[in-house]
């Protein structure tokens, strides 16, 4: 298997691109506007960069993978040679289903199908395709050139030998594939959603500020990143999705978002990515000024 596609140029799906091309995969990279696609590549550069800077690969290898990596606005033309598809689109099950049948209408038959999704039902994506056998769930983290673990899901008719096969696809590029049940949320979001979540629910009770919510979990859990903080690089909006997820496929109050971060969602405040959370961001710098400001208007 060397043809990849990876559709979507966002956070993920650049990210997922960079780490097939580092590894020698030929990569074509499909999103709906060339600009998306160029800040992709240009994103994909300085992120080698940054790795040839701390002697992790060297300036050849910079090179050769960037050169491994080709763009198209047209899925259709996209998926047309590709042995494996991983979708990185964002987290909306109507667009995911949408995309999924414009892949299997168009990608070749021996050509397996994976989404990046991080708590959607595998099964649920599988059928609306007309191979269903070939589907299944590639879930990575991020930042995706950094971090090893890849959540391996398989649907109700994810087969043995497609399993095996992006098994060893993950391995291949030195990351960590764990295999896991298709159930809402996988195990990664279905166990830190809801820790984030509480978090926020802590938050709107009172109970304490941003930063102290955070430094509790950092300096007392071990954690390398506070909850809170966290929530602001994921993307509220991802994390609401997914609380959402969780909440209608597990039918539990105990997964029901926090209305704060339903209200902050609803205002534009996604964390990182708009610029204001429960942190405001310059240039990806944290600035606790928000945080301080919460003690005051996190109560709902």
């Amino acid at each position: 298997m060397k043809n990849i596609t990876v559709i979507g140029a966002g956070t993920m799906g650049n990210g997922i691109a960079h780490v097939f091309a580092q590894f020698g995969y030929k990569v074509t990279l499909v999103d709906l506007t060339q600009d998306s696609l160029d800040k992709a590549l240009e994103k994909i550069a300085k992120n080698l960069e940054r790795q040839v800077a701390k002697e992790k690969i060297s300036e050849e290898d910079k090179t050769n993978a960037l050169a491994n990596i080709s763009t198209n606005t047209d899925l259709a033309t996209g998926v047309s040679s590709a042995e494996l598809v991983v979708e990185a689109a964002t987290e909306n099950i109507d667009l995911k289903l949408k995309i999924f049948k414009d892949i299997d209408a168009n990608a070749p038959v021996g050509c397996i199908l994976a989404t990046n999704t991080s708590s959607i039902s595998i099964t649920k994506i599988a059928a609306v395709t007309s191979r269903p056998d070939k589907v299944i769930g590639m879930h990575f983290m991020n930042p995706v050139p950094v971090m090893k673990l890849v959540e391996i899901i398989r649907g109700y008719d994810t087969s043995d030998e497609v399993t095996g096969t992006i098994m060893e696809v993950s391995k291949s590029l030195s990351k960590v594939p764990v295999e896991v049940n298709d159930y809402p949320g996988f195990v990664a979001n279905r166990i830190l959603m809801p820790m984030i979540n509480e978090a926020i629910i802590t938050l709107n009770e009172g109970v304490a500020g941003v930063e102290e919510i955070d430094t509790v979990m950092k300096l007392g859990m071990a954690h390398p990143m506070g909850p809170l903080q966290l929530a602001d690089f994921i993307g509220l909006d991802v994390c609401l999705a997914i609380m959402n997820v969780l909440y209608e496929g597990l039918g539990n109050d105990k997964y029901a978002p926090c209305p704060l971060l339903v209200n902050m969602v609803t205002a534009g405040k996604l964390g990182v990515k708009s610029g204001e959370g429960f942190y405001s961001w310059t240039h990806g710098t944290k600035d606790l000024v928000v945080a301080n400001n919460f003690k005051n208007k996190a109560l709902v």
